[in-house]
């Protein structure tokens, strides 16, 4: 009690720090601005009859979960969902995802009024935390409130673990509490169970299971076609550094004259940075946002930069090879499964902890190639380009790895009512 008494007692010192950041976060994002009442449990009316409850931090997880919604729909066809966020990115996507068809809300801040507020007015059948979601006061007022709470995907890095087990006193009875863990795979079960002696499945990753969005192949299909027969990659959900370091390395790559680069950073609030640091490169650029996809792409333009949301299978529907970001800095690596399950050859920099399983895999069947700096990625970049072969056989092996890991979130729906 002492170590939750503790972090409540912090969490109380923190909030008004916790405003000050959106506040300052919605200068480059002004819905960092709106919906404050929600952080704090306070929400409009709740919809009528009985409501299952999801919850998915960001962009990620909230894809991620398109799958289980529908899932729970089919079982579940009298129930509403209620899809929580903590990012306005994440609450973007899910209205992309799901339009009115479920209710949208940001998970309030892990204080216990705020937690009770939320408890009472949604009034869960049940619920479900997406990958390692763990709120200690969420959790113990939901045990409180009895409604059985769920981890469903979880995942645990040697990372996290070495700083969850600074807090073991407060994180394994949190964890303690839950009606339910479905781990992604063995190695984040052992870490998991090292952290507290809590009982767990192994169930896969749900990420295997995402639907291609039909709509989104064929505008990248069509985007394709705008480039014309010039070799094309992409560089996706880049972080911040990461642009530098692979405009550095294209410089020096013997690449060919007229290969079109897609770059699409992970997030919107650096469009416009973005935009200025190939600008200063003196690249010639097209941004997304002033092109409608309908005309061809002039010979000129040597970078098209992705500043628009919820496009990304686009993006890689229209390339030859992808690089993912998150990897060349030790941030652990964005999705590869994406651009696996569309037959794109997957590129990475050294840094793969958030998908440790994933990248080992693919790597092992040939559907990848990682690297151990953003010189060895261009050479493979080059490589590939210049081998439609290789890459044909990249882009086989990696539908088959995805194919073969399909299945999660039936073995998940086990778990839950």
């Amino acid at each position: 009690m002492i170590w939750r008494a503790l972090y409540t007692l912090a969490w109380y010192l923190a909030l008004p720090l916790a405003f000050l950041y959106l506040w300052r976060r919605g200068r480059k994002q002004p819905d960092y601005r709106l919906h404050w009442a929600e952080r704090l449990g306070r929400y409009p009316a709740r919809p009528a009859g009985p409501l299952i409850w999801l919850h998915a931090v960001s962009v990620g997880e909230t894809r991620a979960a398109a799958p289980l919604v529908q899932a729970l729909r089919a079982r579940h066809p009298g129930h509403h969902i209620l899809l929580t966020q903590m990012t306005p990115t994440g609450r973007d996507t899910a209205r992309q995802l799901f339009g009115d068809s479920v209710t949208v809300a940001y998970l309030p801040y892990d204080l216990p009024f705020a937690v009770r507020g939320f408890l009472r007015h949604f009034r869960p059948e049940f619920g479900v935390l997406m990958e390692m979601e763990i709120w200690p006061n969420l959790l113990h007022g939901a045990a409180a409130a009895q409604m059985p709470l769920y981890l469903l995907n979880a995942r645990l890095s040697e990372k996290s673990l070495r700083g969850y087990r600074k807090v073991a006193k407060l994180v394994g009875p949190a964890l303690a509490t839950l009606a339910g863990i479905a781990a992604q795979g063995e190695d984040d079960a052992a870490r998991l169970r090292a952290l507290a002696p809590v009982q767990l499945r192994c169930t896969g990753n749900i990420k295997f299971d995402l639907s291609l969005d039909p709509e989104l192949l064929a505008l990248g299909q069509q985007w394709r076609r705008q480039f014309g027969t010039r070799p094309v990659w992409a560089a996706a959900c880049t972080r911040e550094g990461e642009e530098s370091l692979l405009l550095d390395a294209l410089a020096r790559a013997a690449l060919p004259a007229d290969a079109l680069l897609v770059l699409v950073p992970r997030h919107p609030q650096r469009f416009d940075e973005v935009a200025a640091l190939l600008a200063q490169r003196g690249l010639r650029v097209l941004r997304r946002s002033a092109w409608d996809g309908q005309m061809p792409v002039a010979p000129e333009v040597q970078v098209l930069l992705g500043d628009s949301l919820g496009e990304l299978a686009a993006y890689y529907a229209a390339v030859d090879l992808a690089f993912v970001g998150g990897s060349l800095l030790p941030l652990g690596c964005h999705s590869v499964i994406e651009p696996c399950a569309q037959g794109v050859p997957v590129l990475i920099g050294p840094s793969s902890y958030n998908f440790a399983d994933a990248v080992r895999e693919a790597s092992a069947l040939g559907a990848l190639l990682q690297r151990q700096d953003a010189d060895a990625v261009l050479v493979e970049v080059a490589r590939l380009l210049a081998d439609p072969t290789a890459r044909q056989g990249m882009g086989e092996q990696g539908r088959a790895f995805v194919a073969q890991h399909r299945g999660a979130v039936a073995r998940a729906l086990a778990l839950l009512p």
